[in-house]
């Protein structure tokens, strides 16, 4: 990446960290996403914690998962949780969990947190249940303001979701957000605003290009 690129996204990182800091949100830059592994598992903290996350592609393509239950945590792997009663026991597993990690499918230059989600869980768990949650998110994610993050999400994350979720909807066959409704995994959307409990959800901004 060209200098000047890195230095550009330090510099709108530190800015929107700011703003974090002013809704009760911690914030961190990390160059890579390297760091960024080491900043999580700074987070996460010493002895053995539970961990759960979110289906997020910028999670598995850090290869986090992988060193979190080297560092000797739990790691909740919500795949292998099959069964109608194994889901109950994972829902409950993920709602009480030391950390939850996930990343953002937008985030404003003023510090808010734009998701959008199909069954909700990824969203529950961000507003309320684990002790802290942790998210990471490419600098790629960056919006100006929460119009311009729904637009995002419906035209620059959803798509590509569809299509390796293999689901039947418009965006899936154009690239492009037709506000449906049968078969849609846009029904949730939360803003988070603000953090009630001071610095319970941490933000993890990348110098690099990260998920969708």
């Amino acid at each position: 990446m060209e200098d000047f690129k890195k230095i550009f996204y330090e510099n709108q990182a530190m800015s929107i960290i700011r703003k974090l800091e002013s809704r009760h949100m911690e914030g961190y830059y990390c160059a890579d996403s390297a760091q960024a592994q080491e900043k999580i598992l700074e987070l996460i903290g010493s002895g053995s914690k539970s961990v759960a996350y979110g289906g997020s592609m910028t999670i598995d393509h850090m290869g986090i998962k992988e060193k979190i239950t080297e560092a000797g945590h739990r790691l909740i792997i919500r795949e292998d949780y099959k069964t109608p009663e194994e889901k109950k026991e994972c829902n409950a597993l993920q709602i009480n969990a030391d950390t939850f990690l996930m990343s953002t499918n937008a985030i404003t230059l003023d510090g808010e947190l734009i998701n959008i989600d199909g069954r909700g869980n990824r969203v529950a768990y961000l507003i309320y249940g684990p002790e802290q949650v942790i998210v990471v998110a490419g600098m790629n994610k960056v919006v100006t303001n929460v119009e311009e993050g729904i637009d995002r999400v419906h035209n620059m994350a959803s798509p590509p979701n569809t299509v390796r979720l293999g689901c039947d909807t418009p965006c899936a066959k154009t690239g492009r957000c037709a506000g449906c409704l049968k078969n849609t995994i846009c029904c949730e959307i939360v803003i988070t605003r603000a953090s009630m409990i001071p610095n319970r959800i941490k933000v993890i901004l990348v110098g690099e290009e990260l998920g969708y």
